[in-house]
């Protein structure tokens, strides 16, 4: 163990962070790769001026690569099963077919609530936005809806469903970090999510109404893309066997890699079967995406119907899974340093009201997406930090697990670095700066808690007698953990 690194020295590394991430995402080549390395080795170096050994350090990153390694899994798994649900005629049925139910004024209305409701059930943004979304993405090029703004969508309605669904793993761990109980966490987001979800909705309803071409435009690509559908693939009702089949494994709780897995190969049956695609040709689509036949046809904003039916694949994810690998690197050795407890300790020092309490909480959470990249941490770290603050001003536990819920799973999927962010990206293909301003819920609910925060609105206290009973429960925890230390 190392000796606690200066804060001048914490905020030099976290400043050239952020700056050359920054530097590189708006005026550089665009990726945050190269960054996320040369900040992990500039935090090395420091930990090691500071007495920190390199196992240590080394240890702290192996244990935040560990942290990703289910997302990565599934984010491979999610790239061969478009590719196969693509290639096997399952998604271009979705926007076939959507394209003849969806009214272009009520698009991002229909495509909020439909990610919202799917999420809701299955509790995963990852497989909400990796099949529902990829298919609402083709349906907005087809009605000439800006497919960035349709991202937007698509993301606030998944990561929603994600933040209220019993079945979400950030729903559970909020509550389990905090010490709330699960029911009780979500009933209380009701709360902030409720105006925040009437607000995107308005939103979403003006901009569908302004941005929704005319008749004619919308008339002219709808048949183009409807047209070259019908040219290149077999479309069917049936095709949605595969989607009803992966919503119904994930509903009745089988492990997300297992469906996934089926999905793929209801996708490869498809192919072969319903596509006549030739078994040699199988491996190729799965590995490098399907390539469409229809790539001279164009459809507006510079997309093609080869944009829109083709792609997915092993190796279109191999760029998210790198980002992922850079991003956990780089925050495991900032926690296994100490210098990222460090900068929480600061920042509770000036919480001394319940307002800035809760705004501190929801501020670091984003502090910590920024920096490390990882809403999982973002939650547990923060969790750790302001539990006990919460306490001591008798302040009951589901109001730290909605503050971590408000703010560290929905900021997320705005950070183009983030785990959550590079995801949404690869799954739909726009850039997290381009949808991020669309993704209404995502950045107006921590707005509201912090509103809420300092008026105290919903904002509960604890009895006197639960009080009491917590400081007995905590006075045994801190018994128990000196007994283990002494053991």
């Amino acid at each position: 163990m190392g000796r606690k690194v200066p804060m001048w020295q914490v905020l030099i590394c976290v400043a050239f962070a952020l700056g050359t991430i920054s530097y590189s995402i708006f005026f550089s080549y665009g990726e945050a790769h190269m960054p996320m390395i040369l900040s992990a080795a500039l935090v090395a170096v420091v930990g090691k001026l500071n007495g920190w050994k390199w196992s240590v350090m080394e240890k702290g990153m192996i244990q935040g690569i560990n942290r990703s390694m289910q997302a990565n899994l599934i984010l491979l798994t999610v790239g061969i099963l478009v590719a196969t649900w693509k290639a096997g005629g399952v998604i271009p049925s979705m926007i076939y077919y959507g394209l003849n139910i969806i009214n272009p004024s009520f698009f991002l209305v229909t495509a909020c609530l439909l990610c919202s409701f799917i999420s809701l059930i299955i509790g995963s943004s990852y497989t909400t936005a990796g099949t529902i979304g990829v298919a609402m993405i083709g349906i907005s090029i087809g009605l000439g809806v800006n497919p960035a703004m349709t991202a937007g969508a698509v993301v606030a309605g998944a990561y929603f469903g994600d933040k209220m669904s019993p079945m979400s793993d950030t729903t559970n761990m909020a509550p389990a970090v905090s010490g709330s109980n699960l029911f009780e966490h979500i009933r209380h987001m009701v709360y902030t999510v409720t105006p925040t979800y009437i607000i995107a909705m308005i939103v979403y309803f003006i901009l569908g109404r302004s941005a929704a071409p005319s008749g004619n435009v919308e008339m002219e690509m709808k048949d183009t893309l409807q047209n070259a559908i019908m040219d290149e693939f077999t479309v069917s009702p049936l095709l949605m066997l595969p989607v009803i089949f992966l919503l119904a494994a994930v509903i009745l709780k089988v492990p997300a890699l297992p469906s996934m897995f089926v999905g793929v190969l209801m996708g490869m049956i498809c192919m072969g079967t319903v596509q006549g695609i030739k078994f040699v040709d199988f491996f190729s689509i799965m590995h490098y995406g399907y390539e469409s036949s229809s790539a001279g046809i164009d459809l507006t904003n510079g997309y093609t119907v080869a944009d829109v039916v083709g792609g997915g694949g092993f190796d279109g994810m191999l760029w998210t899974v790198s980002i992922v690998l850079c991003s956990m690197s780089f925050a495991g050795v900032l926690e296994a340093t100490g210098m990222l407890g460090s900068i929480v300790e600061k920042i509770l020092k000036v919480a001394k009201t319940n307002g800035l309490l809760v705004m501190a909480t929801i501020f670091t959470c984003l502090f910590i997406n920024l920096l490390c990249a990882d809403q999982y941490l973002a939650i547990i770290l923060p969790g750790r930090m302001y539990k006990t603050a919460f306490e001591d001003r008798k302040l009951k536990a589901k109001n730290l697990s909605r503050c971590l819920e408000d703010s560290a799973t929905l900021t997320s999927p705005l950070i183009p670095w983030n785990v959550c962010g590079a995801t949404m990206t690869g799954f739909l293909g726009i850039p997290t700066a381009q949808y991020a301003k669309f993704a209404i819920i995502n950045y107006v609910c921590p707005i509201i808690s912090i509103i809420y925060g300092f008026t105290g609105f919903t904002i509960e206290k604890m009895t006197d007698e639960e009080y009491e009973k917590m400081l007995e429960q905590r006075e045994a925890e801190q018994e128990a953990a000196r007994r283990e230390m002494e053991a």
